[in-house]
């Protein structure tokens, strides 16, 4: 099998990428695609994420949180 790399930006990087590891610029392309794909396996999704972060506020809030007076609210804002 044979992949050519027809972009002038692509092979720029590559090269740029095998120069800095000291090795071809197959094995910096094989390094690169493997580690891309390693992180969007690994991602979590905005959802899951969000989620997590409004659990953790709910912990911090306690059972029934505290009501916020206007006041509060506005200064939360930046409204003097």
């Amino acid at each position: 099998m044979n992949l050519q790399i027809r972009d002038p930006r692509a092979h720029a990087l590559a090269r740029k990428l095998a120069e800095k590891r000291k090795v071809s610029m197959t094995e910096a392309v094989i390094e690169a695609l493997e580690a891309e794909l390693k992180r969007e396996t690994a991602r979590i999704p905005l959802a899951e994420r969000l989620a997590i972060l409004a659990d953790g506020l709910k912990a911090k809030a306690g059972a029934d949180g505290r009501n916020m007076s206007k006041e509060e609210i506005d200064s939360m804002w930046g409204h003097s």
